[in-house]
């Protein structure tokens, strides 16, 4: 999917979401089986794919099987410059300050 196809606020939103973000966080030491992700975000897998499946369509997200596991990973160069670019910059601010209070 071409950077200009996918819908700025929709992934700011999905980023942001309470349970989304905890997801996200969980990856920033790198990929993770999604079982594992649910168990962090106390989800089902299920859930944890559907939460992110609009990040996976768009790269923001990379999903890959290894053996009977699905694993995730962020890619969290793409995310960083969606955050960074035009009018989300204060969006992402507000949405890291309510993620902020989320996690403490």
């Amino acid at each position: 999917m071409p950077a200009e196809s996918y819908d700025r606020d929709r992934v700011v939103e999905c980023m942001f979401d309470n349970t989304t973000s905890l997801i996200i966080a969980e990856l920033e030491g790198g990929g993770k089986s999604c079982a594992h992700l649910a168990d962090a975000a106390s989800v089902l897998e299920d859930d944890v794919l559907g939460r992110l499946s609009y990040l996976i369509e768009c790269g923001f997200i990379i999903k890959r099987t290894d053996s009977d596991a699905t694993i995730l990973e962020a890619d969290f160069e793409k995310l960083t410059k969606v955050v960074e670019d035009g009018d989300n910059f204060g969006a992402a601010v507000d949405g890291l300050a309510k993620m902020d209070s989320y996690l403490n």
